[in-house]
């Protein structure tokens, strides 16, 4: 039979092993989640960044258009004129 302080002692160095295997675990976790979590944000900044490029284009076609009735406008008044 073994004595209260070797089976103590036992128990310690069995217990610092799980300890390390799980903190081992813990580490490849958390690792994993970091890396979810940069793909996570680099599809939010990809996204974000197509969303403005979008937004840009609109704007700018609008502007295009708003140019063109302009012009449209200006030749109708010219037109008006010379007759």
């Amino acid at each position: 039979m073994m004595g209260g302080r070797e089976k103590t002692k036992e128990m310690k160095e069995k217990l610092k092993g799980d300890k390390k295997k799980i903190k081992k675990k813990k580490n490849k976790k958390n690792k994993k989640k970091k890396k979810t979590k940069k793909k996570k944000k680099t599809k939010k900044k990809e996204k974000k960044k197509e969303k403005k490029e979008k937004e840009k284009k609109k704007e700018k076609k609008e502007k295009e258009k708003k140019k063109e009735k302009k012009e449209k406008k200006e030749k109708k008044k010219e037109k008006k004129e010379t007759q």
